[in-house]
């Protein structure tokens, strides 16, 4: 598809994703949603878009940590035929978005995407103008695009963090990528949304998605906890979360992956609940990236797995109210295109790929 193809293209799901906010209020609907891709990503992905395709997800929300950047993707390394191929790294670096872009986004089809930024975005001098540029298309998408417009006519700018509403739900996408986030602005912004979303009558619900978890959860070894500026802003968000659902009742939710397993419940410790309260809360880092081992305080969690593959199935009813199940991709759901590009790739990513 040439540019202006996909431009058209963005355009109408924008339009459809508008329709669909108004469609989708009195009925129950789907949306799907898992981070950490690199690694494995290319063979894992187009699983996790036929899979969401399946569930009528109307929507994929990717939270960050696309392609490695510090070292090549094992899925990368292969031509179309499965044989080792040899990049340099600056051939590497140059092509990893692209390739995220071809092997993974690509899956989705007419499927609207969402991106949130992770910590190896930034890898190897990569910034957010590059950032910006190489995934405005999905970023700036019509709907985003007219959502920040709608909040404020004068900003123009595009951003590594944004919101839209869609069937009662306002959902926000976070940029938590690096130690200089939360900044000041950022928090800000995110601070007007949820004011603004205090008395807008079609939000029944908040999803917030980011990279690394708000600080304080059972897997705190590796999340905001990590960086002073993190550590600050990501418990001040958390308690404006908190406030806003105590004020107005609406259901919240907090997204992230960075850790590459699943864990449920991931607030419901003794430091929120002697402070405040607790919130719903998921780690979904699973889509391609090395298994993590489990951290001590996991036997606490509501759930908690690693070495699997998958993505959270989000099911929104009338009232706000979102039940998420876990979707989990076996190796005898990758797809024969698959199997034939990337070859022993495929049983390497299932029986190994698994790190700290």
């Amino acid at each position: 598809m040439d540019i202006r193809g996909l431009v058209c293209a963005l355009a109408l799901s924008g339009l459809a994703l508008a329709q669909g906010s108004k469609s989708t209020n009195n009925k129950d609907w789907n949306f799907a949603v898992s981070g950490d891709s690199r690694n494995c990503g290319d063979v894992i992905m187009p699983s996790i878009a036929a899979g969401a395709e399946a569930n009528h997800a109307e929507f994929y929300w990717h939270l960050g940590d696309f392609r490695a950047l510090f070292d090549q993707d094992q899925d990368i390394v292969v031509d179309a035929n499965g044989a080792p191929r040899h990049l340099s790294i600056t051939n590497y670096l140059d092509g990893a978005w692209p390739d995220f872009i071809a092997n993974q986004l690509r899956a989705f089809g007419s499927m609207p995407v969402f991106l949130a930024p992770g910590n190896h975005e930034f890898y190897n001098g990569k910034t957010r103008g590059d950032y910006v540029g190489q995934f405005a298309d999905w970023i700036n998408s019509p709907m985003i695009q007219q959502q920040r417009l709608k909040d404020d006519p004068a900003d123009h700018a595009v951003k590594t963090y944004y919101h839209w509403i869609q069937g009662g739900v306002d959902f926000i996408s976070l940029d938590n990528a690096t130690v200089d986030q939360f900044s000041a602005r950022q928090m800000a912004w995110f601070e007007l949304v949820l004011k603004r979303a205090e008395t807008d009558r079609e939000v029944r619900a908040v999803v917030v998605g980011m990279h690394a978890a708000l600080p304080d959860s059972l897997a705190s070894g590796h999340s905001m906890n990590d960086w002073p500026q993190g550590l600050q802003s990501g418990r001040k968000a958390y308690d404006d979360l908190l406030a806003f659902e105590k004020k107005t009742s609406k259901h919240v939710y907090v997204l992230a992956s960075h850790s590459h397993f699943l864990m449920e419940g991931i607030f419901d410790d003794d430091m929120w609940r002697a402070n405040g309260g607790v919130l719903p809360g998921y780690i979904i880092g699973t889509a391609g990236a090395e298994r993590y081992r489990l951290p001590a305080t996991a036997d606490k969690a509501k759930l908690a797995k690693t070495d699997i593959y998958g993505f959270m199935l989000g099911t929104v009813h009338p009232d706000g109210a979102i039940d998420f199940s876990f979707k989990y991709i076996d190796e005898k759901e990758v797809t024969a295109p698959v199997k034939k590009h990337y070859g022993a790739i495929v049983d390497a990513c299932f029986a190994e790929n698994k790190g700290r």
